[in-house]
């Protein structure tokens, strides 16, 4: 079984040590033939640096690196380029001077790299002379490979004064390549957003933006079969571990990390956070984990509604165009940055729309912590948690309920969603907070349990979530409160949920929920 690349990025290291790799060559074999100025746009931790890195060793020719993938017999080998790699993951901008002395030391380095002496001062003519000088001293046209392209844009969102002056050193930087596209064989480009301001799509007027072309929506990712193919042994392990056959252990990992689509028809699971699952062996909010963009931050805070990141949405393709700095559109912000995916292509009146929701429960229930958080504070102390072990406990639902009830006064109007899973999502993250065992959704072999507490060594408590809308103009629900907890009691026992805690005593717990209230009710499980 071979190793998990757990935060490996370099191709050469991957292979030259046997890390397990999934083959993306096909893609890359396809995308050289059909263009030669690309544009990519994947979120954060989806594997674009593997992907340049990986172009990198192609072109340069270094064949053992590649034996048993899908290009091997394809591509000759001996027809190598001089490639220029430019990583602004590396760089520092939170200052003009900084973004200078960056990109000045990017070219020296290359410059160093193929022994060739630099002797233009400003940024862009020291790019152009770089180029050329490779070209004469090798005979052959250059690769230009940059990785994060946007990264001193995104570091610098809200101050537009400091942006001006960042985009107008880009735009020049990059209309380099323009104008010595003669001594250019291929370039490739990745990041988060999509801004216009950089001149990438403005200038460079032939870029072919993959982001949303469906031959390459697998580009990066694992598909379901490249899970089965690649990780097969790494499943059964994690199975073994938590107690769960192979086909509960492939439809947790679904739950959890599949669902990204730039096509609507074709998924990818979080290649970050499944690496990390296999290799930790437990489900963890890995991805949302590595870092909140600022972007998002600052709209969340000043946001008076989210229901347009939180509901599915059906928007026209224009709203995921490349926007300017000064004219963000949150909805484009949330789905390059991988907090929305597509879900649906839709053609209406020869306009393409897009139907975005979230991607999976990571990213769902992570997001609605975050809300929570960011929003409001609920006394999350031991009292409390005591508090509702004991009524629980003594099947007290008159006090548990009102526990409930004032936790749910506490949400603010903006983050509500009128969906079952929003309550669920949000109650499981405030018994976390709380300092409960608990996790939605929990995979059995006759469905899904919508919530489950373990707490104490003989008691488990299984609880169901029940949801129904209000009637309209009427201060009632549609599912009458009595019919939803009844139901959420008799599903529990149906399902025998319980049977997966032989020898315990059950408590089960229903939550019914109808605009903003919620009645409860407690039963424990006689056999």
């Amino acid at each position: 079984m071979q190793n998990l690349p757990l935060g490996r990025q370099d191709f050469r290291v991957i292979r030259e040590k046997d890390y397990l790799y999934v083959d993306k060559t096909k893609y890359i074999y396809k995308l050289i033939n059909e263009s030669d100025i690309n544009f990519l746009s994947r979120p954060r931790r989806f594997g674009k640096s593997l992907l340049i890195n990986t172009f990198k060793e192609l072109y340069e020719g270094n064949e053992e690196l590649f034996k048993g993938l899908y290009i091997y017999n394809k591509w000759d080998f001996n027809k190598t380029h001089p490639v220029i790699k430019l990583d602004f993951g590396e760089g520092e901008y939170e200052s003009l001077v900084k973004l200078k002395l960056t990109l000045d030391d990017f070219l020296d380095s290359c410059a160093e790299d193929y022994d060739v002496e630099l002797k233009k001062r400003t940024i862009s003519r020291k790019f152009g002379e770089l180029i050329k000088k490779i070209y004469k001293k090798t005979g052959k046209k250059l690769v230009v490979l940059v990785d994060e392209y946007d990264r001193a844009i995104t570091e610098n969102l809200g101050d537009n004064n400091l942006l001006e002056d960042i985009q107008a050193i880009l735009r020049s930087f990059y209309n380099v390549l323009k104008t010595n596209d003669q001594y250019i064989e291929f370039i490739f480009i990745t990041g988060v957003f999509k801004i216009c301001n950089t001149s990438i799509f403005s200038t460079l007027n032939s870029t072919t933006d993959l982001t949303l072309d469906e031959k390459y929506s697998c580009i990066c990712g694992y598909t379901y079969d490249e899970l089965e193919d690649y990780f097969k042994e790494h499943i059964i392990n994690l199975g073994n571990k938590l107690g769960l056959s192979y086909n509960e252990t492939i439809k947790k990992i679904n739950y959890w990390y599949d669902g990204y689509s730039w096509d609507g028809k074709n998924k990818v699971y979080s290649p970050y956070s499944t690496i990390e699952l296999l290799y930790y062996g437990e489900f963890n909010n890995y991805w949302f984990k590595t870092g909140t963009p600022k972007s998002l931050v600052d709209f969340l805070k000043e946001a008076d509604d989210y229901s347009e990141v939180l509901n599915p949405i059906l928007i026209k393709n224009s709203r995921l165009d490349p926007f300017t700095y000064e004219h963000i559109d949150p909805i484009a912000i949330f789905f390059e940055t991988g907090y929305l995916t597509v879900s649906e292509k839709k053609i209406i009146n020869d306009v393409i729309y897009y139907k975005l929701q979230s991607p999976n429960f990571e990213v769902e229930n992570s997001m609605l912590d975050y809300l929570i958080d960011l929003n409001f504070v609920i006394r999350q102390d031991e009292n409390i948690k005591v508090k509702l072990i004991e009524y629980m406990g003594q099947i007290d639902n008159e006090n548990f309920q009102k526990i409930i009830k004032e936790f749910l006064t506490h949400i603010p109007s903006r983050i509500h969603i009128d969906q079952e899973y929003y309550y669920q999502s949000i109650f499981i993250a405030w018994l976390n907070g709380l300092g409960f065992k608990s996790e939605g959704e929990i995979q059995t072999n006759l469905g899904l349990m919508d919530v489950m507490i373990l707490e104490k060594e003989n008691t488990v408590i299984i609880g169901e979530c029940k949801f129904s809308k209000m009637k309209e103009n009427k201060n009632e629900p549609i599912i009458p409160y009595k019919t939803m907890l009844d139901t959420g009691i008799n599903q529990i026992k149906d399902k025998k949920y319980y049977e997966k805690y032989p020898n315990k005593r059950i408590i089960m717990v229903t939550f019914a929920f109808a605009g903003k209230e919620v009645y409860t009710d407690l039963e424990e499980l006689t056999f």
